[in-house]
């Protein structure tokens, strides 16, 4: 599991480091970073499974790194470890996906705990992906072959940043044209598809409860949990939380 520590405070970073180091074999600090700006170009570029970050950092916080690497299609889990015991912050670290809000100094039982935890979520995730809904392939057996392609970009990239116009250039057509293909064979816009599919693998997930609620908008390729919340609305008809409620009645 490869990991990536932000925080500011030298002193603090380092004992950080030698917890994480007293644990598994298997646990590698990938990068450490003394400031937000840092952490963020760090995450991006490391892409680690794990970020321990602190709140209140120079040049850029905590939170606003997680939001921003989220809008970049980061699927990283964020522990955020903070000498601030604040509801407000605690609250804005739930909607923005956050595995576990820790306060300072950060014992060895609880990384050990969270590690564990954020294991076992990864493991529910996989077996997701090997279990993943029915082949969008098999749904349209007589799309034209772009449009295949097309499909298979969309199962295996949903979760990060797909656009319709990217999706053209990367199979070689032009917009207009792509989009044209696309509802011809789909029977449906390209936004519309995506969206509905996108909403189709959250109940999915909602259903075998393959990660922690507050997590599926940003494993569907959501950044805003609000907006997440109202096109579920606008698909279903439902809630979440009214969905989850009808299933288990």
């Amino acid at each position: 599991m490869r990991i990536l520590i932000a925080e500011d405070e030298q002193r603090t970073r380092q004992g950080l480091v030698r917890v994480l180091q007293s644990l598994r074999d298997e646990y590698e600090i990938v990068a450490q970073a003394s400031n937000g700006k840092a952490a963020l170009e760090m995450i991006l570029e490391q892409k680690p499974d794990v970020v321990f970050i602190d709140i209140k950092m120079p040049f850029m916080d905590g939170l606003s790194v997680i939001e921003a690497a989220r809008a970049q299609g980061i699927k990283a889990e964020f522990v955020i470890v903070s000498a601030y015991a604040d509801f407000d912050f605690a609250k804005q670290s739930i909607s923005l996906g956050v595995i576990e809000y820790l306060l300072k100094p950060l014992t060895r039982d609880e990384a050990e705990a969270v590690l564990k935890k954020i294991e076992n979520k990864i493991s529910g995730k996989n077996s997701y992906s090997r279990r993943k809904s029915r082949n969008l392939r098999d749904k349209y057996p007589d799309a034209h072959p772009m449009i295949l392609q097309a499909l298979d970009i969309i199962q295996s990239g949903y979760a990060g940043k797909i656009s319709q116009k990217k999706l053209a250039e990367d199979l070689g057509l032009s917009q207009e044209y792509f989009s044209y293909l696309f509802g011809k064979n789909i029977g449906e816009n390209f936004s519309t598809f995506l969206r509905e599919y996108r909403i189709e693998q959250a109940q999915y997930m909602l259903r075998e409860e393959i990660c922690d609620q507050r997590d599926v908008p940003y494993q569907v390729g959501f950044s805003d949990s609000k907006y997440f919340k109202k096109v579920f609305r606008e698909v279903t008809g439902k809630s979440p939380s009214e969905y989850l409620s009808e299933i288990k009645e």
